[in-house]
């Protein structure tokens, strides 16, 4: 009889069962993101990718300078040196006046950016801040180079040869920050991978 009754109920108004697979379908979706943006960082993909292309980019623009404009300079000279000296001659122009403007502003949140990082991340043991720290402070010394660097260019007027001198050196030391910088993530990451494993944390 019951059987009947609800028969003749519209489709509408009938509860709707749970789509149990669809559920855990869903489920496995949620928990495949959250492994792949996981703030672990010293275990996640990603980090390390954002590390390489983020040292990658630095190197390849030097003072907002495309290396390959550099080389072309170099194997041609002509036009193109004459277009590397007025691109530089602009990029360092705006690098020293956002330094000149604006530098104390940058030192002071700089500086309050790393210390809160470090304390964050090494004092309580937050790992996305001991990630940050790692990727940002470096980044925070190639800045301070590149004011250099770039007030170099401005005092000396430097054009041509001596202009692709300097731009080369200042990309060694990019380079040499890069590398250490690189050397010492992997190292400290492996340490908190493998703490991790240890702890099972």
């Amino acid at each position: 009889m019951a059987f009947g009754l609800a028969s003749r109920v519209p489709r509408a108004y009938r509860p709707r069962q749970p789509d149990v697979a669809g559920t855990e379908w869903v489920l496995e979706v949620a928990r495949t993101i959250a492994e792949l943006i996981d703030l672990r960082s010293f275990s996640n993909i990603w980090f390390w990718i954002a590390l390489a292309v983020a040292w990658s980019s630095a190197s390849h623009w030097v003072l907002g300078v495309p290396w390959d404009m550099v080389a072309r300079a170099r194997r041609r000279g002509g036009q193109a040196e004459a277009d590397l000296d007025e691109l530089v001659r602009i990029n360092v122009g705006r690098l020293l006046s956002i330094g000149r403007r604006a530098g104390l502003v940058l030192v002071a949140f700089g500086f309050f950016l790393y210390a809160l990082l470090a304390v964050l991340g090494f004092g309580y043991g937050v790992e996305f801040c001991q990630a940050l720290f790692l990727l940002l402070f470096p980044a925070g010394i190639v800045f301070l180079a590149s004011l250099s660097t770039a007030k170099l260019i401005e005092a000396g007027q430097l054009t041509g040869a001596a202009l692709q001198a300097r731009l080369l050196r200042h990309r060694r030391i990019v380079q040499g920050f890069g590398f250490l910088s690189i050397l010492v993530t992997a190292l400290w990451g492996m340490f908190k991978n493998f703490q991790a494993a240890v702890l099972g944390g």
